[in-house]
């Protein structure tokens, strides 16, 4: 078993790795060096293969239309569909592009930690269920992945100018921030909140919490919480930035491109705002277990008490 400090170890080096994908996409690339998943990445190629693989019977409990309500939910605790990866409705080739596909759209510490949390809260990723919306020949096409803290997606960027083919989840029912997975995403965003002066930690701490599942996109005239970007510092600015790299980190690198340049579309760092919440401060040590990003583009709402459910939603709006 991976040691979580090794974890973290991997963690930090992968930020720092990922942050030339990153900055680039914020203002040093053009637009025609940017990069998305598309039907032939790894991930896409893998589930259009297991599309192929359904038998009737599967493809009525597993395959839903483009326009099904259920590909879009926003929810911690769902299924998306009623058999398991793990159960004999499916066969073992199924199963192992099933993983295949699930490996493949995440990073590898995301992997790791991904399954960590998928152990320790349902029992491991055979407890978790799938479904396709749309079909591999057509303009749309979809594969998702749910179960209690999760919903990963995988969608070849059937979706112009929307990260992920939608909202993605992820969580850890650990307790204990220090033995919580994603507990190191709440010390990034608390590193901004001590770089904060008196009066910007006024404006940045907030009492009242949204519902965790708000996180559709507003575009340009939305109502953001919290302190604006554009009235950072150039080194609190850095530090904001970093917390986008690291909540961004466990997915594919595609994927992380595709949303960094979907957020600098929205503005960038400026018209994002970040808040942090003083209900839920677990241990009552001022480091704000409840945060959210959020701008035009870009939503990232970061439950941690009393354990972590996270949210993320990157698109233009509509």
């Amino acid at each position: 078993m991976t040691s979580r400090n090794e974890l973290d170890r991997r963690s930090f080096v992968k930020s720092v790795g990922a942050s030339a994908v990153a900055a680039s996409a914020l203002g040093l690339v053009s637009r025609g060096a940017f990069a998305a998943p598309s039907s032939k990445s790894a991930a896409e190629t893998a589930s259009a293969k297991l599309y192929g693989t359904l038998t009737d019977a599967q493809k009525q409990a597993i395959c839903f239309g483009w326009d099904d309500p259920r590909r879009l939910r926003v929810s911690a605790n769902w299924h998306v569909s009623e058999p398991a990866v793990g159960q004999k409705f499916f066969t073992r080739e199924q199963q192992a592009l099933t993983a295949e596909v699930f490996q493949n759209v995440t990073s590898e510490e995301g992997h790791e930690r991904f399954q960590k949390a998928m152990d320790e809260d349902s029992g491991g990723f055979d407890f978790y269920s799938m479904a396709f919306f749309g079909e591999p020949e057509g303009e749309k096409f979809e594969w998702v992945l749910t179960g209690r803290h999760h919903t990963i997606r995988a969608d070849g960027n059937t979706t112009e100018g929307l990260a992920f083919g939608g909202p993605v989840v992820y969580g850890h029912s650990e307790e204990d921030p220090a033995q919580n997975v994603f507990h190191y995403q709440t010390k990034a965003a608390n590193e901004v909140f001590a770089a904060l002066d008196p009066k910007q930690r006024e404006q940045a701490l907030l009492s009242r919490t949204p519902r965790e599942t708000a996180v559709a996109l507003q575009g340009e005239k939305g109502s953001f919480p919290g302190i604006a970007g554009s009235e950072l510092s150039d080194d609190q600015k850095e530090l904001l930035e970093k917390v986008l790299k690291i909540v961004l980190a466990p997915y594919r690198e595609d994927d992380v491109e595709e949303a960094m340049q979907i957020v600098k579309a929205g503005g960038g760092l400026d018209a994002l705002r970040i808040a942090f919440y003083s209900k839920g401060d677990l241990k009552n040590d001022k480091v704000w277990d409840v945060w959210r990003v959020e701008g035009p583009t870009f939503v990232s709402h970061f439950r941690g008490a009393p354990h972590v459910h996270a949210y993320l939603h990157v698109g233009t709006k509509g």
